[in-house]
């Protein structure tokens, strides 16, 4: 399982975040998980700066597919909806997607480090990442994604936004998962 959390605060940042969804499932060998649509304040971002639409997605690697050619894939999506080249650290964007998991995968390099350093300690992708995976262990920890937001220490405001009806439903709280046991970093209870 490969988790992609996506953010928008420029333009129509519903309909970004919503249009990347829609081509994340292209690169999906099942069906993608996707969590609700949350409004969230900007974090460690210039002043001034809008607030965000975040989700975030679970999608089953395609054979062959690695962490790096994902990102290139990611990267051109981003591109595709219209993000131009950072001149600032943080600054408002069309569109961001961050590759925070790849299965139980560890990776470091200049470009790509997973798991996302930062991921964990994020309300704005724990939140909506519970939704869908809230076993979910990261590479390196021993807490479930249920449990390092129940443990999280931060004021980072969210508002969770009325479901689109496009995608399916929570069943007992939780997205119905496909092919799980193969390695996908999930606590069996």
């Amino acid at each position: 399982m490969a988790i992609v959390a996506l953010g928008s605060n420029l333009g129509d940042a519903r309909r970004n975040i919503l249009r990347a969804l829609d081509r994340l499932q292209s690169l999906s060998e099942s069906p993608l998980r996707r969590s609700s649509l949350w409004e969230t304040a900007p974090v460690d971002c210039p002043p001034g700066s809008p607030t965000f639409i975040n989700a975030v997605a679970a999608l089953e690697p395609r054979p062959g597919e690695t962490p790096r050619s994902l990102l290139a894939k990611l990267q051109s999506l981003e591109k595709e909806i219209g993000r131009q080249p950072k001149k600032t650290p943080n600054e408002p964007r069309v569109i961001d997607l961050d590759l925070i998991a790849f299965g139980g995968q560890t990776f470091q390099t200049p470009d790509l480090v997973l798991p996302h350093p930062r991921a964990r300690m994020r309300r704005f992708v724990l939140e909506p990442l519970a939704q869908i995976a809230p076993e979910f262990i990261f590479p390196g920890q021993n807490k479930t994604v249920a449990e390092l937001l129940s443990v999280l220490a931060s004021s980072e405001t969210l508002r969770q936004l009325p479901d689109e009806g496009n995608w399916p439903r929570l069943r007992d709280g939780v997205f119905p998962l496909s092919r799980a046991g193969r390695g996908d970093n999930l606590r069996r209870r």
